[in-house]
């Protein structure tokens, strides 16, 4: 053999030895990455190879799946009434992927989930039947927040304070899931992203803004509970005007005839006193302020029901003055319904906030259990002195303040209406809001509930929480008592 027929020899041999390198390395060490890829539309065709499994609300699925005409993808997700439970579902698109529900429980849904294999399909590699997730919502309580909201911008929730069960969660506008889950909705996609009102976020727990007055609830709480006042009813040391801690700016009320001069936590909630909730944060200093905020939830970082919520945030680093106007639930505070109604929640609850979550349990296809969510796993937030006198003071601001109407006959309510400014100098329409609780004791229900309104088409001097906001609430707890 001659010396240039032996170079080429080696050199061949030297190139196949380096594709059997290159196949062994991706078959042994690529194999999961390449499968897994977002690419790769072969994990696409599988998902949609069989029906989908369901989201179940009350028994029965609010989702389903429809074999589809040519292409590769055999069934696409459909929907029962998609706009109305789509801040719960999220949605299921061959095109853009998935989101809440139907993102965290894909493998679930789509059968590739390892817990659903027997032994034989874990042998085979044998796509398993697919598995359902079982949620909390009540039907009832989000028809309600949902007719009641119409075609108001905002967002509801409602829990159960003793379980933590999410009841309803509404956010408007909505959307339809059905109307982007194939290959060919391009254009309804695109709408939905060039919507200035943003249907495709979830307001109820993606959106945290200001929220106003209904954040003294957490002042008052921290007032007690660090010992500035030991009751409700204690007058407090708030002037009339109050001027903002080294500033000249006066802290106005939204009444300029309400008695808020001194006046206790009780009176100061029935009447919204931007004064008395100003100093008292002042008082306490940002420190204590966050820490009870931080109780009830604020600056928690993964906040999972099991869809992520977004973070409440209570912040550093503020002058007297800042701590005095985060006080009134302004400055940088900012809060989801889920975080609101969790205040009140836990107030109903003794003072104990129960983990809040909107599935109970995952299935298999057979019914047999793979996840299940404990009601009332709780912590304490409060105290029960300070709990029950808050309770005390929120039924007054529904009996004879700021809140009537969210008067339920035959029922405890409790509540706080807020008004946030939006906008350098309030030049946009405030936010109105609402939190609140109920009681029926003659069936044992309860229920608590958080509601924004950012824009009802109403002028600025026409907004407010008791207006807007409460009503709302009323119905969503009307229907929660009556389950």
């Amino acid at each position: 053999m001659n010396k240039t027929i032996r170079r080429a020899s080696v050199f061949c041999l030297l190139l196949v030895l380096a594709l059997l390198g290159r196949a062994t390395w991706v078959q042994a060490y690529q194999a999961r990455a390449l499968a897994d890829d977002d690419h790769n539309r072969r994990n696409t065709i599988a998902q949609y190879a069989q029906p989908l499994g369901n989201i179940i609300v009350a028994g029965s699925p609010v989702t389903g799946s429809k074999r589809t005409e040519g292409g590769d993808l055999a069934y696409k997700r459909t929907y029962e009434d998609g706009d109305l439970y789509a801040a719960v579902t999220g949605y299921s698109s061959q095109a853009c992927g998935s989101t809440q529900l139907e993102g965290i429980y894909d493998e679930v849904l789509d059968g590739t989930d390892t817990r659903l294999q027997n032994p034989l399909d874990a042998l085979t590699g044998k796509r398993s039947a697919p598995g359902d997730v079982v949620t909390t919502i009540d039907p009832q309580v989000q028809k309600a927040a949902s007719e009641a909201l119409g075609d108001d911008k905002g967002a509801a929730v409602a829990i159960d304070p003793r379980s933590g069960q999410i009841l309803g969660m509404v956010s408007s506008p909505s959307y339809d899931p059905s109307d982007i889950s194939g290959t060919t909705d391009g254009d309804t996609w695109q709408k939905l992203l060039d919507d200035p009102d943003k249907p495709l976020v979830n307001r109820a727990m993606r959106q945290p803004l200001a929220p106003g007055s209904t954040f003294k609830l957490v002042v008052a709480s921290a007032a007690l509970e660090n010992g500035l006042y030991d009751s409700v009813d204690e007058p407090t040391k708030s002037p009339v005007p109050y001027t903002l801690p080294g500033t000249s700016t006066v802290l106005k009320n939204e009444s300029a005839t309400a008695p808020c001069e001194n006046a206790t936590l009780r009176v100061a909630l029935q009447y919204s006193c931007n004064n008395v909730f100003g100093k008292v944060a002042a008082d306490l200093g940002q420190d204590k302020v966050r820490a009870m905020a931080e109780k009830f939830g604020f600056n928690t970082e993964k906040l999972d029901v099991p869809v992520r919520a977004s973070k409440s945030v209570y912040p550093s680093t503020m002058d007297k003055a800042q701590t005095a106007l985060s006080g009134i639930g302004q400055f940088e505070v900012t809060a989801t319904p889920l975080q609101m109604a969790m205040v009140s929640a836990a107030l109903a609850n003794d003072g104990e906030l129960a983990a809040p979550h909107m599935v109970s349990e995952v299935t298999d296809a057979k019914g047999g259990t793979l996840e299940d969510f404990e009601d009332g796993d709780t912590k304490r937030i409060v105290s029960s002195s300070t709990a029950e006198q808050l309770r005390s003071a929120m039924v007054t601001v529904v009996e004879e303040g700021t809140g009537t109407n969210a008067r339920i006959d035959g029922a405890e309510v409790g509540g706080k209406t807020g008004t946030a400014e939006n906008g350098v100098d309030n030049s946009n329409t405030p936010y109105a809001w609402f939190t609140s609780y109920a009681k029926d004791d003659s069936n044992g229900q309860e229920v608590a509930v958080a509601v924004i309104v950012e824009d009802s088409g109403s002028a600025a001097s026409e907004v407010s929480g008791n207006g807007l906001a409460a009503p709302i609430a009323r119905k969503m707890m009307k229907a929660a008592l009556q389950r």
